[in-house]
């Protein structure tokens, strides 16, 4: 992963992730592509959208009775094809992060399944 310093809007006191700028950084290059605003919005909508798949993917752990790896394989299918709102990279940093934030096992960089 590329290493990047936290990008701060100066208006706004969000701190985002570097593995969030990753997504935005080219292969070879060591700066964003993207202007911070965007960025920055990008980040706050994946971000959000990854703490409301939370009750979720806990809810189809119970009610299914499937495992961990079962119910991000069934949100990495849900977030494919864009409409979720998110790109392929973007897709992947939200099941990172959901992973995350259910205290799961990281399912990667890989392709979402689906």
């Amino acid at each position: 992963m590329a290493s990047t310093i936290p990008l701060m809007a100066e208006d706004n006191q969000i701190l985002i992730p570097p593995s969030f700028i990753a997504l935005f950084v080219e292969p070879g290059r060591t700066r964003p592509h993207a202007p911070r605003e965007h960025i920055a919005e990008r980040y706050e909508f994946c971000e959000d959208l990854a703490h409301l798949l939370t009750e979720q993917a806990g809810n189809k752990l119970w009610q299914l009775g499937i495992t961990e790896s079962d119910v991000l394989q069934r949100v990495a299918q849900g977030l494919a094809g864009g409409a979720a709102g998110v790109d392929e990279a973007e897709a992947r940093w939200v099941l990172r992060r959901l992973a995350e934030l259910m205290g799961w096992a990281d399912p990667g960089e890989g392709p979402p399944a689906g």
